[in-house]
């Protein structure tokens, strides 16, 4: 993975950067759709292509428990079993074993815990993890890392920080005698809750691990948004400077801009596909709640300014009739049009940044979703 910063915005720390993998050439700030299961709900592989996204983002812990490693180590590795040939970047699978398990018990050397599919019983070392992630070929992987809840006390906090720096020295040590490290590139993440001096120690201790990226962990959880802004404001200007910084799991425009103007450079979250699922559209006016009678017989299309298919051959109320109808071709077509929103959206922020214009960019994007 090589990686290199093509612009500063003079006014704040948002930067447009080049992110290259063995598979596709990435431009930052990037938004990466959430592929869980080696699928993003309700879209096909053509979609995704057509839309033009250059990564995607797949889950260890799922892939581990379904197909398995067996499968995807035959077909080839996961961009042969799921035929994507651009960059695929897979999270280590811990928030999902902290989450999903009723059993899970933590311990020096991982993560015992059962399986949500069927309660067998598995463990996850920082080894194992990466093992995982060698099967499935990621072109980025990360290493396993303790994600706390929100709230969660200080000490309790602190004790996952250490666990998570102790678990990235195993993977840094690891990755780095038994991985071809040209072809799979390996993140660390950066936890300590909403206590920023235990962030800025644990983003500190880890860089001097000299990992190829960093992400933020451990965000998004339930805190308040003030805390979020609070937490990234003061972080990133710890985080190392020439290696790429990953937001985890944060999704929506607002956050997403403010991540921008602090120096983040990627980021995932499954709410745009989620809420489109839901019936909720992005638009260049703001959220549209498809479901409303007010579009019952409305036939402007969903969008005017937006030029993906969905908005150049549907109006509204059609829109809205298929998504009260039960019909599976609401599911597609509202979240083929917010991931192409998404794509749309992070395109306008690196032009902007590119031209000295994100000050104003960011300015009509809060006005649009406050």
């Amino acid at each position: 993975m090589k990686f290199q910063i093509l612009k500063k915005d003079q006014a704040s720390s948002a930067r447009c950067c080049e992110l290259t993998t063995t598979h596709s050439v990435i431009k930052t700030p990037v938004f990466m759709p959430v592929a869980t299961r080696g699928s993003i709900r309700a879209m096909t592989m053509a979609d995704i292509k057509d839309i033009g996204f250059d990564i995607i983002l797949s889950n260890t812990y799922h892939l581990y428990m379904r197909p398995g490693t067996d499968v995807i180590g035959e077909s080839g590795g996961l961009h042969k079993f799921m035929n994507y040939d651009k960059s695929i970047l897979t999270d280590s699978g811990g928030f999902q074993v902290f989450s999903l398990s009723n059993l899970c018990k933590v311990g020096e050397d991982g993560v015992e815990f059962n399986s949500h599919i069927d309660g067998s019983r598995h463990f996850f070392t920082p080894e194992k993890v990466l093992d995982i992630q060698r099967v499935i070929g990621s072109d980025i992987m990360m290493v396993l890392d303790q994600c706390t809840e929100y709230p969660i006390g200080k000490e309790l906090a602190r004790g996952a920080m250490e666990r998570t720096i102790r678990w990235a020295r195993q993977s840094a040590d690891y990755y780095r005698s038994t991985f071809d490290t040209e072809k799979q590139a390996c993140f660390a993440i950066v936890q300590g809750s909403v206590y920023n001096d235990l962030r800025r120690e644990c983003a500190q201790r880890l860089a001097e691990m000299d990992f190829p990226g960093y992400a933020i962990g451990g965000l998004s959880v339930g805190e308040p948004k003030e805390l979020y802004r609070d937490v990234t404001a003061a972080l990133t200007q710890y985080m190392a400077e020439d290696k790429p910084r990953y937001m985890m799991g944060v999704g929506s425009p607002p956050e997403i801009l403010f991540g921008i103007r602090h120096g983040v450079d990627m980021f995932d979250c499954v709410m745009p596909t989620r809420i489109a699922r839901n019936g909720t559209l992005y638009t260049s006016s703001g959220r549209v709640n498809i479901k409303s009678a007010v579009y019952e017989k409305d036939f402007s299309p969903l969008d005017a300014d937006c030029s993906c298919y969905v908005c150049r051959t549907f109006t509204r109320a059609y829109l809205r009739h298929i998504f009260k109808a039960g019909e599976i071709s609401s599911l597609i077509y509202n979240t083929y049009h917010n991931l192409f929103f998404m794509k749309k959206f992070m395109d306008e922020i690196r032009s902007s940044i590119n031209d000295g214009s994100f000050d104003e960019v960011e300015k009509k994007w809060l006005r649009i979703f406050s």
